[in-house]
Parts: structure tokens; sequence; C-alpha cells
């Protein structure tokens, strides 16, 4: 036992793709019991929700269940660089003359979407309480996707539970894209790259897209990812701004 928690303890990172691993074979077996109409990756996130706040209980820590020694690695896994990484590895499976398809529709629903997403959030924000356009603009960016949230937050000067909130906004809709998509799609048309390039546009949520076009048709995946991903760096960049100056218009 000294051998093995020597190991995982001095291989941080090896140590978090084999604890991801077993929890997507894991996931994988719950999703069949739904004859895969909820998405692995949807459950996935929940269990990764669960063992988060597992760790944050047991170790009285702010970063989950990476604040567990022998997990410490799974902060590096899930940190930025990874992340970017597989975006661009998930978009080197898109055909240009494909997502070109999508044109201008796809341009002009990720800019309706953006719109909606962070007027949606702000007036929830606003009626729950939160009346200052600092909060209303974060929290209004994650309901856009969890990264706009706090990179808002961050840049407008808004506090660590507004941050929480808009984060925890992005989530919810992350994990609803995941499991609704495959309900949704015949309805949607979502049968070719340029329909899933538009919806990638629509949802703006990367993780939520990818999970759900995988349920629906994983050859999808690339283009819907590629729009959302669009769609996350465009509204880093409008919403702590124009998003913003447009809120503090309305509410002072």
């Amino acid at each position: 036992m000294d051998i093995l928690l020597n190991a995982v303890t001095k291989y941080p990172l090896v140590t978090a793709f084999v604890v991801v691993g077993i929890i997507m074979v894991l996931s994988t077996y719950i999703g069949k019991i739904f004859n895969n109409r909820i998405h692995s990756s949807a459950i996935a996130i929940v269990i990764g929700l669960i063992l988060a706040f597992v760790g944050g209980k047991y170790t009285g820590g702010k970063h989950g269940i990476s604040d567990v020694e022998i997990f410490a690695g799974i902060g590096l896994m899930g940190g930025s660089v990874f992340r970017d990484f597989a975006i661009v590895a998930t978009a080197f499976g898109v055909k240009m003359e494909e997502l070109k398809k999508a044109g201008l529709p796809g341009a002009v629903a990720l800019i309706v979407s953006m719109i909606l997403s962070t007027a949606i959030g702000a007036a929830t924000a606003y009626a729950f309480g939160y009346t200052s356009a600092v909060d209303m603009a974060t929290i209004g960016g994650g309901a856009a996707t969890f990264i706009v949230g706090p990179v808002t937050g961050a840049a407008l000067g808004a506090s660590s539970e507004v941050i929480a909130l808009s984060v925890a906004a992005g989530v919810v809709k992350s994990i609803s894209v995941m499991i609704l998509t495959p309900f949704l799609a015949k309805m949607a048309g979502l049968d070719n790259p340029a329909a899933a390039a538009v919806y990638g546009g629509l949802m703006g949520t990367t993780s939520g897209t990818a999970a759900g076009l995988a349920a629906t048709d994983p050859r999808l995946v690339p283009y819907g990812a590629l729009t959302a991903t669009f769609y996350t760096g465009f509204g880093c960049l409008v919403v702590p701004s124009i998003g913003y100056m447009a809120i503090v218009a309305l509410v002072g």
C-alpha cells in the first residue's frame, strides 16, 4: 500500500488520467442503462461535481477533489492547458467546405444567442436581488458559458460569490444542453454539419454542445464544437465591454 500511495502521489497527472478514465468507464455503463439517451459526459460531470463537493468538505479547501493530495493532478488535468488542447484537437476534425455552409446563419446565431443569454442571465440576477451592473453582467456572462462569467467578473471586479454563481449558471446550462440535445435533435434538424455549426453558435457551451452532439451523431461534434468555441471567445470579448455598458445604460 505504501508503494502504491507513493506512486500515485509522485505521478499525480498519471493518477488523474487513471481516475478520470475509471469515471468515464463507469459513466458509460450508467449511460447504457438509459439506452445512451443521457450521454456519458453528462453523467461524468455530475460525478465530478459530487467528488468536488466531497473533496471540499473533506479538506476544507477551495479546489475540490484536487485538494486531496493523491488527486492533486486532477487540478492540472482540468486546467486551461488541457482544455484548450482538447478544443484545438477537436477543431482539426472540421472540413472547411462543410463549415462554410453555415456561413451567415452561423454568425447570426452566435450574436443573437449571446445577446439573449446575457440578457436572460442579467434579468434573472436582477430578479434575485443582484441589482448592480457588475453583478448582472457577471451572472449574464455565466448564462452564456461558465468561462465567460468568471472572465467578466474578474474584469469588472465582481465578488467571489457572484463569480461562483456565474459558474453555476454556466454548468447548469452545459449539463442541460448535454441531456436535451439528443431528444431535440430530430426537431432541430441536427443531421448535417451546417446545422451542427449553427446549433453550436446558438447553444454556446462547448462541453455541452460536444457531448450532446456526440450522443446524437459523433460526426457532427467538430462542427458544433468549433462554433461553440468561437462563442466562448466572442463572449469573453463583448460581455465585459459592450454587455456591461448596455447594462449600465439600463440600470445605472
